[in-house]
C-alpha cells in the first residue's frame, strides 16, 4: 500500500494537469455531467478519493450544503486546498473514514476503486457513512476494456483488415503497475464487475442503475483509433442506495 501511495504521489501533477479544470474531454463531456445529475439535491456529499477535488467543488457549485474529498495523497489533498470551492478536504483512506455512522446523503467514488486493494473494507465504510436511502455514485473505468492485456488489434490476416479490442484474462483479478505515459506510473486492479456489484449487496447497498455511455464527441476527436469502436463503453457508473431496514 505505501508503495502506491509514493507512486500517486510523485506522479500527482500527471493527474491535475491532464484530467482535471477541463483539460480532459471525458471529464468535461461525460464524467462531470453524469455526477452533476447523480449528486444534485443531496446536502451532505463525501467525495472518495477526491484527487485535485473537481467532483466536490461540482457537487458545492450546484448547492450541496456540506462536501467532504478525501484522499490518500498528500499531494492532492494540498491542491484540493489551494483551488478551494467551498469543499472541506482531508487525507484519509478509503477503507477507514475518519466520519460518523450515516454522516452523508450521498457518496461519489469517481475512477478511483480501481486503485484501493482494501475494496471490501472500502465498500463497508461507504455504506456504513450513508445515512438509510442515502445515494453511493460508483464510477469505474469499465472492467471490460481495462482488464490485463487488452487492448487494440490490427489484424492484417483479414481481407479487408479489421481492428478491433482484445479482450484479456476478465474473470482474474489483478493487481499491476502500469506505465500510463512515458515514465509515469499508476497502479491499478482489475477486478470483474460482479466483485463490486456483489460487494454493495453484501454491506446493504442495493443497485438502482447501471449506465455505460459510449466514448464522447471530445474524446473521439483526441484518440482517431477509438472512432470504429465507439461503441465500445469506456465507462461504468453504478447507482446504489443504502438500504433502509
Amino acid at each position: 500500500m505505501a508503495d502506491d501511495i509514493d507512486l500517486w504521489e510523485a506522479h500527482s501533477a500527471w493527474w491535475q494537469d491532464g484530467f482535471t479544470d477541463g483539460a480532459d474531454p471525458e471529464y468535461v463531456e461525460q464524467i462531470m455531467p453524469i455526477a452533476a445529475n447523480l449528486l444534485e439535491g443531496y446536502e451532505r456529499v463525501l467525495d472518495v478519493g477526491t484527487g485535485e477535488g473537481q467532483v466536490a467543488r461540482l457537487a458545492v457549485g450546484q448547492g450541496s450544503k456540506l462536501v467532504v474529498g478525501i484522499d490518500p495523497t498528500a499531494n492532492q489533498v494540498a491542491v484540493a486546498a489551494q483551488r478551494g470551492g467551498g469543499a472541506h478536504y482531508a487525507r484519509s483512506g478509503a477503507d477507514a473514514l475518519p466520519f460518523a455512522d450515516e454522516a452523508f446523503d450521498a457518496v461519489v467514488a469517481c475512477l478511483v476503486f480501481e486503485h484501493i486493494e482494501a475494496v471490501d473494507d472500502a465498500i463497508d465504510e461507504v455504506a456504513r457513512v450513508l445515512r438509510p436511502g442515502g445515494r453511493f455514485a460508483f464510477f469505474l473505468n469499465h472492467p471490460l476494456l481495462q482488464t490485463p492485456g487488452s487492448g487494440w488489434i490490427d489484424d492484417q490476416t483479414l481481407d479487408p483488415p479489421e481492428q478491433y479490442w482484445r479482450i484479456g484474462p476478465y474473470l482474474v483479478e489483478d493487481n499491476s503497475i502500469e506505465e500510463v505515459e512515458k515514465d509515469v506510473f499508476i497502479p491499478f486492479i482489475h477486478r470483474p464487475m460482479s466483485r463490486y456489484v456483489n460487494a454493495m449487496a453484501d454491506a446493504g447497498l442495493t443497485l438502482r442503475r447501471m449506465l455505460e455511455p459510449a466514448p464522447p464527441p471530445g474524446f473521439l476527436e483526441r484518440a482517431a483509433e477509438y472512432r470504429e469502436a465507439a461503441s465500445i463503453p469506456r465507462l461504468l457508473v453504478l447507482v446504489a442506495e443504502r438500504e433502509i431496514r
